[in-house]
């Protein structure tokens, strides 16, 4: 394969900030979006812990690994940004970290 790929992560809350659960029917909406999208998607449900702190306090969260390898152009980034937007806004959280990285697919 000879053109350039990016791998994004996305880590969703199992948890809303509430301490209520995010229901598994709504984690798979947000993989289905992405598979409807670009017809790929990974979706691990491990249990990712992660700590931050915020205005002084330590929080803990309960994380699950959404990954899609996909072409790396602007149109694939622009659409992947809008999705952690939009996701963002629907589990309610203060963040939501994705990161991405290229990639060699052999």
């Amino acid at each position: 394969m000879s053109s350039k790929w990016r791998r994004f992560e996305v880590l969703l809350p199992l948890q809303r900030n509430d301490g209520s659960d995010v229901p598994e029917s709504v984690l798979g909406e947000a993989v289905f979006e992405i598979l409807d999208h670009f017809h790929g998607v990974s979706f691990e449900n491990l249990n990712v812990v992660g700590h931050w702190l915020h205005e002084g306090a330590v929080y803990r969260d309960n994380l699950a690994r959404l990954v899609v390898d996909l072409r790396d152009t602007m149109k694939n980034r622009k659409w992947m940004r809008q999705f952690k937007a939009r996701w963002k806004v629907r589990l309610g959280q203060l963040e939501l970290w994705m990161v991405s990285y290229r990639i060699e697919v052999e």
